[in-house]
């Protein structure tokens, strides 16, 4: 926030959002703003929809009165697009602004199709995802996507993803934002891209753990990754490749997806525990079909998951002893008691019993809808992030 008397419309709108300041007199104290200037820069955010007026709340005065109006962020008067795409599969949806899914579909879209097939697709999804919902498409101010690769926050774009052939570089805001435009015939809107694995983790932390300031989340599906969540704000290195353990090698000899030898992917994956089960003569050629065996209780596919989750838990004992989370949550296709157990085996008999005094070693609560939930929050963090308020009242007159 600017200094004390010099607060914005956006840096109001933040102290509402967050719950630190929710009345007129508590954004006046926290600010050092006069009543009349926090009346007119609230009376900005109220043309523009994005406040509303709630209950009463706290008397503001030690002298008592009549309790205060609240002040409240109001969700509805926007929607936001988001889509979680893995190797063979995506899933997309309309939130609203607080985070709750309007509608949703999922389907099969194979990554390898390229980028130009895969968001033309995607933009006819949110275009027939809208009609659900009851939404005009005029509604939609962002769309979050999560892929499985690395991804350069600044450009959008990934960089070098193993599982992602024909997308390297390629200009995903652009594409997707054109494709959403052709079917709704809509002007240009804003894209944001992070990997899957980051997403995840933010949109797990926000909902289940606000309070943990460092929180790991690993995703182990085709390929294995991880995101960091860091004092509410996801960590991703200087250019993306933060949380990319599953090119760690851990001395085997299988070849990898990214073409070295020896990666942890390679040999505890989904993918690979897959390939596994088929050299076996049990019919499997992805994550998700291990998770399907898993859930019938398959015992090849049970003894090779938790060979898996120990594999992975020898990588993550490193991971905890540098990090010191305080939640740990495994995700994806593998995540469940047979990886898990695995996964704890390792993780306690190899790190220090100080890395692991604290921590919380715990599976999804969000499924499938964690990369959803990330990505539109993402969007929303973005959209309503105090400077660019500012920049979109100007734009929008008010």
């Amino acid at each position: 926030m600017t200094g004390r008397g010099q607060a914005r419309a956006g840096d109001l709108l933040e102290l509402v959002r967050s719950g630190r300041a929710t009345t007129r007199g508590a954004l006046q104290q926290v600010t050092g703003l006069s009543r009349a200037t926090v009346g007119q820069r609230l009376d900005r955010l109220f043309r523009a929809g994005w406040l509303r007026e709630g209950a009463g709340g706290p008397v503001d005065s030690p002298l008592g009165g009549r309790p205060s109006i609240t002040l409240e962020f109001d969700g509805e008067h926007a929607v936001v697009l988001a889509a979680d795409l893995d190797t063979r599969h995506a899933r997309a949806a309309v939130l609203t602004l607080t985070g709750e899914i309007l509608a949703e579909r999922s389907g099969v879209l194979l990554i390898e199709d390229g980028p130009d097939a895969v968001l033309g697709e995607l933009g006819g999804w949110f275009a027939e995802l809208l009609q659900k919902a009851g939404r005009p498409a005029e509604s939609a101010c962002g769309i979050g996507l999560a892929v499985p690769g690395p991804v350069d926050s600044e450009t959008g774009r990934v960089v070098q993803p193993p599982m992602m052939p024909g997308w390297d570089g390629y200009d995903i805001r652009g594409r997707l934002s054109r494709a959403f435009g052709e079917r709704t015939g809509t002007g240009a809107i804003p894209v944001l891209v992070d990997n899957d694995a980051n997403l995840m983790a933010y949109g797990e932390q926000r909902t289940g753990y606000p309070d943990c300031s460092a929180f790991v989340l690993v995703k182990v599906s085709t390929g294995i990754g991880a995101g960091v969540v860091v004092g509410g704000s996801v960590f991703r290195g200087i250019d993306g490749g933060a949380g990319d353990i599953g090119h760690i090698r851990v001395g085997a000899e299988a070849l990898c997806r990214c073409g070295s030898y020896g990666c942890l992917a390679a040999v505890a994956s989904g993918g690979a525990v897959a390939r596994r089960l088929a050299e076996a003569g049990v019919p499997a050629a992805s994550g998700s079909d291990v998770r399907e065996l898993l859930a019938a209780g398959h015992p090849e596919a049970v003894g090779l998951a938790r060979e898996a989750g120990r594999r992975v838990g020898d990588v993550l004992a490193t991971v905890v002893t540098l990090l010191n989370p305080g939640v740990l949550m495994i995700a994806g296709d593998l995540a469940g008691t047979p990886f898990l157990t695995g996964v704890r085996e390792l993780l306690y008999q190899r790190a220090l019993p100080r890395s692991t005094a604290h921590l919380d070693v715990v599976t999804s609560r969000l499924g499938e809808r964690a990369g959803l939930v990330g990505a539109g929050a993402l969007v929303v963090e973005y959209l309503y992030a105090p400077e660019r308020v500012e920049e979109r009242l100007s734009a929008m007159g008010v």
